[in-house]
């Protein structure tokens, strides 16, 4: 027994990609789960009485969640192009300024073009970096084939969801199957919690960067803005890695707006580890500030980032199976 334990642990390591990619595909799934049942209530013909199969309120999940980031793209892309642009021509008056306030501080001993510095720039020899370009770029095409495969194995899972369940109950002993299928519902409403808390995190950090860079007098604000969301969504380091760019940005200006930017940022992330998280973290997904800094500690510590990622509906899901194992009969009924 101990031996066919190791060789399952052995085995499971190898494929440990593959299992986090299932394990995403999973919380995905059972966050999209509500929203899918919600669909599949509706009537697809009024007429006919006829309720939405649930294949298609799936795929009109996707069409929605597709629909609204073109939406958002819609609205975003232009000015972003446009201010890309503005910031990648302002490139050498940027460096100007930056090499200037170093050198006046006793910082930097001697003049640099914009060319030279991509020249120093460690990156080694020309083969080094020709290999960092194509790694770079294996690691984008890596991450738009994880991200497609992971819609579709979530598309599959929800499409499977009901017999999977049964499925998972009947491993259980009938005497423990309500408590089985309470945690299974408890499950869900907690990891769907936490996926629309991201996302709403991700949003008001969003908005509240591009009025207040916008404010402060910031070029490039929209860029910047889109920046902090996608930082948002990475615990711990994202914030502080986002706030980088708009500091860079506003040395080209003046001294002045390096320390408003710093300090719109630091009161931002105070508002928003003491406000915004307790709210969406203690509230919606029921777990405590201990629990979640555990969590991000242990998760970053084991897989880096996707860990850190990972960490917040981890301990929910732990929580709820604590909850149920140490909690009396639950009362038996439907999701």
């Amino acid at each position: 027994m101990t031996a066919l334990a190791g060789i399952v642990l052995w085995s499971a390591y190898l494929v440990r990609a593959v299992l986090l990619l299932l394990y995403v595909s999973g919380l995905l799934a059972i966050g999209f789960s509500p929203i899918v049942r919600l669909i599949e209530r509706q009537k697809l013909l009024p007429s006919v009485g006829k309720r939405f199969p649930r294949w298609l309120a799936i795929l009109v999940l996707y069409l929605v969640i597709i629909g609204a980031l073109v939406g958002v793209g819609m609205l975003v892309f232009p000015p972003l192009v446009e201010q890309s642009q503005e910031l990648w021509a302002a490139k050498d008056d940027m460096f100007e300024r930056a090499q200037q306030f170093l050198r006046e501080r006793g910082l930097l001993t001697r003049h640099f073009t914009f060319r030279e510095a991509v020249e120093q720039a460690p990156v080694g020899g020309g083969g080094e970096a020709v290999t960092t370009v194509l790694g770079a770029v294996a690691g984008v095409v890596g991450g738009i084939f994880g991200f497609l495969t992971i819609l579709i194995v979530t598309f599959y899972i929800l499409v499977e969801a009901d017999r999977l369940r049964d499925t998972m109950l009947h491993l259980f002993p009938r005497e423990e199957r309500p408590r089985v299928a309470a945690a299974s519902r408890e499950i869900v409403s907690k990891v769907s919690a936490w996926l629309g808390g991201q996302l709403m995190l991700a949003a008001v950090i969003g908005i509240t960067s591009a009025i207040g860079l916008w404010l402060i007098g910031i070029p490039f604000f929209y860029v910047l803005a889109l920046i902090s969301a996608i930082g948002e969504m990475i615990p711990i380091v994202g914030p502080i890695l986002a706030a980088i760019p708009a500091v860079a940005v506003a040395s080209s200006v003046s001294l002045e707006k390096v320390l408003f930017v710093i300090i719109f940022f630091v009161v931002q992330q105070q508002f928003e580890n003491h406000v915004l998280v307790p709210k969406v973290m203690s509230r919606q997904v029921g777990v405590s500030a201990v629990t979640v800094i555990v969590a991000l500690l242990i998760g970053g510590n084991l897989l880096g980032i996707p860990g850190a990622i990972l960490a917040v509906p981890t301990a929910a899901i732990l929580q709820v199976i604590y909850t149920q194992l140490t909690a009396g009969e639950p009362r038996i009924g439907h999701p």
